[in-house]
């Protein structure tokens, strides 16, 4: 009996790996046909240009549009926090166009599993498992191989974002990917202080306090020679050009003009429960913590 449980359980998970498979192909034709549709649309707003198709949001078409009209050296992508890269900002850009990447996660097991999927070896990508420190970055990216003038650098941690790109000040990817935390407004250059094993739904049980606001990310890559470029309509994720590469295809904005608000819920109580906070109720829920200024160096309450 035990022995026919096993072989169904087996046939079923076949079946279910060649399911995703299809699936995947299918996806990956609709995105071909997408970033053709797009290549007509001339508008230098980037949310003009969103579409989904591995993305969790619209970053696929933001980025077929970007890599189209700025001019990229070398066509490689290194993404943090991808999980087990089913679904990540880079994908479509290794599956359809052939790019190099190199990826990376803090479970062990997600990386297992994209190691076994057909993706990885059908492709040249680089996974490596680890917990992503300010102290140990520079390190895990020179495992890549890459050179330091990298096509996209897209940064996802739900944490330590900020200070994570501080310490990267060697690389110089032409497109830089940056989230933010619409929550905390577009008035304030902010970020949670900087914590090695800082975790977000540790930080506070809510998930809400976590990275920093776009103003924040927009001044530490204007530092380094970037332009804001656009934010895509989830209010998720904010898009920089490296200065040098700017022309008129895209536009430079201010943080006022870029800054979109998030619309998504996915606040937790202390339970672990979802609260589905939304507007000034998500604010409100982590008003007072400590976050750090980085235009001052001070650490003030939220």
């Amino acid at each position: 009996m035990f022995g026919r449980r096993r072989r169904a359980a087996r046939t079923l998970a076949s079946q279910l790996d060649a399911l995703r498979l299809t699936m995947d192909q299918v996806l990956l034709n609709q995105g071909r046909l997408l970033a053709a549709q797009n290549r007509e649309n001339s508008s230098r707003r980037l949310q003009d240009h969103e579409f989904k198709v591995f993305s969790q949001w619209g970053e696929d078409g933001i980025l077929q549009r970007l890599v189209s009209v700025i001019p990229i050296r070398h066509r490689t992508f290194i993404e943090f926090g991808v999980e087990e890269f089913r679904e990540a900002n880079c994908r479509l850009l290794l599956e359809k166009d052939n790019w190099r990447g190199f990826v990376m996660d803090g479970s062990t097991e997600n990386i297992e599993r994209l190691r076994s999927r057909p993706t990885f070896w059908q492709h040249h990508l680089l996974a490596e498992a680890a917990f992503i420190t300010r102290e140990n970055v520079c390190d895990l990216l020179e495992k890549s191989g890459f050179d330091r003038d990298l096509g996209i650098l897209s940064i996802d941690l739900d944490g330590n974002d900020y200070h994570i790109l501080e310490a990267l000040s060697g690389w110089r990817p032409g497109i830089l990917v940056m989230e933010y935390n619409a929550v905390f407004g577009s008035d304030r250059a902010i970020t949670v202080p900087y914590d090695p094993a800082f975790t977000r739904w540790k930080a506070h049980s809510s998930g809400l306090f976590t990275g920093c606001s776009l103003g924040a990310a927009a001044h530490l890559a204007d530092r380094r020679g970037y332009a804001l470029v656009g934010t895509n309509s989830s209010g998720v994720n904010a898009f920089f050009v490296r200065r040098d590469l700017v022309n008129d295809h895209v536009e430079v904005l201010s943080v006022e003009e870029a800054f979109t608000d998030s619309l998504f819920r996915d606040s937790r109580g202390p339970d672990g429960s979802m609260t589905h906070l939304a507007g000034g109720a998500r604010l409100a829920a982590i008003r007072g913590l400590p976050v750090l200024n980085v235009i001052t160096g001070r650490t003030e309450p939220l």
